[in-house]
Parts: structure tokens; sequence; C-alpha cells
């Protein structure tokens, strides 16, 4: 999307990622798109039930895994930069996600 076009769920801030940050983030990601390859395989080959529950508890486990590591980067740079900047708001926005990442 264009910048005039924004979308309204995302936010327009950056981050700016180091290479090794980048690449480990990747990773994970590649990873689970991997397992969903899996899933949309086994459920193509009519797999049981259960196989196929015990992969999509995997990509959540995955997916956590990977929110964890982000969450981590996060609070270490866009959080702590923020509040020693003297942007108090940065709390209530990571409030704000917490709340979402918890439902």
């Amino acid at each position: 999307m264009s910048e005039t076009n924004a979308c309204p769920h995302c936010s327009e801030r950056k981050k700016k990622r180091t290479a090794e940050e980048q690449n480990a983030l990747l990773r994970r990601l590649k990873l689970v798109e991997g397992q969903i390859r899996g899933i949309q395989k086994m459920v193509e080959e009519d797999a049981y039930c259960p196989d196929i529950l015990i992969q999509v508890s995997a990509v959540s486990a995955a997916l956590n895994s990977f929110n964890k590591e982000l969450l981590a980067c996060h609070i270490r740079s866009c959080v702590s930069e923020d509040i020693r900047n003297g942007k108090e708001e940065a709390i209530d926005e990571f409030v704000k996600v917490m709340q979402k990442l918890m439902k």
C-alpha cells in the first residue's frame, strides 16, 4: 500500500533491525510457513484429524515463540528508547499490544 493509503491497522512507524535480528525472525517465519504447507498437504491427503491438530498446535507454539522473540526485541529497543526520550505514551502503546496478545 502507498503511504497515503496506509492500512488503518498498521503503524506508520518503522523499525530498522540488524541483519542478525531480521535473519532470526525470518528463519522462524519460514519454518512456520513450511509447517503450514505440511498441514495443507495433510488435509489434501485426508490425514487423520488428531494428527493434523497436533501439527496445528506445533504451528501455534512456533508463532508464540516468534512473538516472544519479537516482543523482547521491541522492549529492548523501541520501548526503552521511547521512554529514555520522554515518550511516556510508549508505555500505553505497549500495554495495548500486550492486551491484544493475551486475548
